[in-house]
């Protein structure tokens, strides 16, 4: 196994939409969407085995100061091997000169892995949002 990653935006809709649906993710549901989010976002990582879509991550930021991850995903044959960490690394490495790198997780579960990695949760702080279903 040979993952190589990319630092451009050069996946197909069903390639997206594969990889969303491997994980159960409700946005892969809007492949539409989903394409033109990632398309318009400020910083997308992919991670290839081959010509297979296997891994994601992207992030939004404000040009300096803060910088959102939002979806990081990797295709579950493919979990257990290093690729989450390596994409994360590579945006850590992207966004170290701003005051925050933020993320929120969907499940409790990752929140160790998030910390491993050296964020940590905030005291005070809470994640809200609309959902639009």
């Amino acid at each position: 196994m040979n993952i190589v990653y990319r630092k451009t935006k050069d996946f197909t809709e069903k390639e997206i939409e594969e990889l969303f649906l491997s994980v159960n993710w409700l946005s892969g549901r809007y492949p539409e969407r989903l394409i033109k989010a990632l398309k318009a976002s400020s910083c997308v990582v992919t991670a290839w085995d081959g010509t297979k879509l296997v891994g994601l991550i992207r992030a939004l930021d404000d040009g300096g100061m803060v910088a959102f991850l939002h979806y990081l995903l990797v295709h579950p044959d493919y979990q257990g091997k290093g690729i989450a960490a390596t994409l994360l690394t590579i945006v850590k490495e992207k966004y170290k000169d701003y005051l925050y790198l933020n993320i929120m997780p969907d499940e409790k579960k990752n929140i160790s892995f998030y910390e491993k990695h050296g964020f940590s949760l905030l005291e005070e702080g809470a994640a809200m949002q609309i959902k639009h279903l």
